[in-house]
């Protein structure tokens, strides 16, 4: 079996538009017997705030490959000066059920998560609802960071401004002239580096409060552990909101938007801003669109120009199998990590 912890995923490097179709492909999969994915637990014992979430699945096509991620997300960390989230990734051959890899981290959450929103991203920018965006980014955490990096890799040339906000305060070093680090998988695509040698002529403000991020921004993501929604304006026309963190909106700030979500019976519990809507606003699953069909079908197109999107990703075990499954190959491709044996 291979082990592989964050230094190792690091060396192999984020190839942020390889990712994203992979998730696009995972995604067409959701649905039928290639992705089997059961409800996720959570498990909860003495503070309420903190949980350990159980997440099996089985992907198929290009994948191949079983597991289960044991993830545990501690808000109060962050004040301690500790990762919020500790991740653990255990892969199994689908054939035969031995174990293949165990992979320990939170760089892989980051890659997944961000990828996810790539895929939603690349849809909205399909639309042609603005020629360049001003994007938004409310919380500057390893997620923050993490999706800063991936649409500057990816659809900086379509960016005309970065706004962050933070409410410990954001150090502009952190995101420096050239934002992305120096990660380059080796299949990364001649398109995106061409595309990086303008990225350090986008501005990059850093705001004094989440309001001026959220009104001067056509793409908002809210990436925090905040402990109480905050958000409560309604989003600018034709905006899109991926609600990474979840838990920020108010639900009337939301009314009128067109929600979309990974899975609705992930998402509509747990105090989610989908849950919120679901028992205040009287939102139903048929009124929400699913990952699948904004990124396949014509979901997205058949909407007002004006109707702002609210992306609310639970988080798919079947796109972390995925992508752990993905840099599991490409070490073992590289001889990365170390060998562990019964």
């Amino acid at each position: 079996m291979l082990y592989l912890n964050d230094e190792h995923i690091r060396a192999i490097g984020a190839d942020w538009p390889s990712l994203a179709t992979l998730v696009e492909r995972t995604a067409a999969l959701l649905g039928t017997s290639e992705a089997v994915q059961p409800l996720k637990p959570y498990l909860r014992f003495r503070e309420p705030g903190n949980r350990i979430i159980a997440m099996p699945a089985f992907v198929g096509g290009e994948t191949e490959m079983s597991g289960i991620k044991w993830i545990a997300s501690f808000p109060g960390n962050v004040e301690r000066g500790l990762p919020r989230a500790h991740g653990s990734i255990v892969l199994n051959d689908p054939a035969t059920g031995a174990p293949e890899a165990f992979l320990c981290g939170s760089r892989l959450n980051e890659l997944r998560t961000a990828a996810v929103s790539a895929a939603m991203l690349r849809s909205y920018l399909q639309l042609g609802r603005r020629e360049r965006c001003r994007v938004g980014i409310i919380g500057w955490g390893p997620i923050g960071k993490a999706h800063y990096d991936m649409i500057a890799a990816m659809f900086g040339d379509q960016v005309e401004c970065f706004r962050l906000f933070d409410v410990r305060g954001i150090d502009p070093a952190t995101f420096g002239g050239d934002p992305r680090r120096p990660e380059t998988m080796a299949s990364e695509s001649r398109q995106g580096e061409a595309s990086a040698g303008g990225l350090s002529r986008r501005e990059t403000v850093v705001c004094g409060s989440w309001q001026e991020v959220y009104r001067e921004s056509d793409i908002v993501a809210t990436c925090t552990v905040s402990p109480s929604r905050y958000i409560d304006e309604r989003p600018a026309p034709g905006s899109l909101l991926l609600n990474v963190s979840l838990r920020d909106y108010e639900p009337s700030s939301a009314t009128g938007t067109r929600v979309v979500v990974d899975d609705w019976r992930e998402v509509c519990r747990e105090n989610t801003d989908v849950e919120r809507m679901h028992l205040e606003e009287g939102l139903k699953e048929r009124d929400a669109l699913t990952l699948r069909e904004a990124i396949a079908g014509d979901g997205l197109r058949s909407l007002e120009p004006e109707v702002p999107i609210f992306f609310n990703p639970m988080g798919m075990a079947a796109f972390d199998i995925a992508v752990a499954a993905r840099y599991w190959r490409e070490a073992v491709r590289r001889d990365i990590g170390i060998r562990l044996e019964a």
